[in-house]
């Protein structure tokens, strides 16, 4: 596709980082938009994405460094080199909720009520990330012969000149699909970490699948792919998180209160 969006001198411009600016920015403004809305510390919002961005950044670093451990013992050197590639959306994800957490704690703000607010901005944002991944050419598919099947000729990435499955534009629209609906689901009132589990559930069912499709680089646990393995312990999270109330009120009285 378009890795390269424009040079100046020795500055390179890359799409994917100007997409990832893009999706950035637009989920804290709707996630801004929807906290004023809804009567919620909007000015919190800016701080706990700069949080979020921080953990997200460090999280998505350490989680590549795990999956290409074999390649990082055999050559070292690629812990310090391309600081600014090598990274795993989910270890990203994971991260990002780690920051956002220890700032909702520092502060005393419900990290459930903001994970509600923002999971659908944070869907939108991983929808136009994808976008970047496909002018890239990273997390590409595997090879096939089906017609809407994309070919590669400028990637640093992908394989030039080989018809692959668009997983990135599957991604996309899955992304965007899920962001539908949670912003339907969380028009009524939903109790707190509902629509983050709803999040959870659809991205980790939505995710598992696609890695079937991918033919880019990825460490492997078993027979999974290691954002599979991840994808089973989130959709069980997922389910628990969105279902923690009922979980609550069935819980039985100890032996102290009867």
């Amino acid at each position: 596709m378009h890795p390269v969006l424009f040079k100046i001198g020795k500055f390179t411009s890359y799409t994917y980082g100007l997409l990832l600016g893009i999706a950035i920015i637009t989920a804290l403004l709707i996630s801004y938009d929807r906290a004023k809305k809804r009567n919620m510390d909007a000015d919190a919002i800016i701080d706990i994405g700069i949080w979020g961005i921080i953990g997200g950044f460090i999280g998505a670093k350490l989680l590549y460094i795990l999956s290409v451990a074999p390649e990082i013992v055999k050559n070292p050197s690629m812990l310090w080199e391309n600081l600014t590639s090598g990274f795993v959306l989910y270890g990203g994800i994971i991260g990002g909720c780690v920051g956002a957490d220890i700032y909702c704690r520092k502060k005393k703000l419900s990290f459930w009520k903001y994970f509600d607010l923002a999971a659908p901005a944070i869907a939108v944002a991983q929808g136009i990330g994808r976008i970047g991944c496909l002018m890239a050419g990273c997390c590409y598919g595997k090879e096939t012969t089906c017609p809407i099947g994309i070919t590669f000729k400028e990637s640093f990435s992908a394989p030039n000149g080989v018809r692959l499955h668009p997983t990135q534009i599957y991604s996309s629209i899955g992304d965007f699909i899920i962001a539908l609906i949670l912003f339907s689901f969380a028009k009524k009132e939903r109790k707190d970490g509902q629509v983050s589990g709803l999040y959870m559930i659809l991205y980790s069912i939505g995710r598992f699948l696609i890695e079937f499709l991918r033919d880019d680089p990825r460490g492997n646990i078993g027979i999974f792919s290691t954002s599979q393995f991840i994808c089973i312990f989130v959709l069980i999270s997922g389910i628990i998180i969105y279902n923690k109330d009922k979980i609550k009120t069935t819980t039985p009285p100890s032996k102290d209160t009867i």
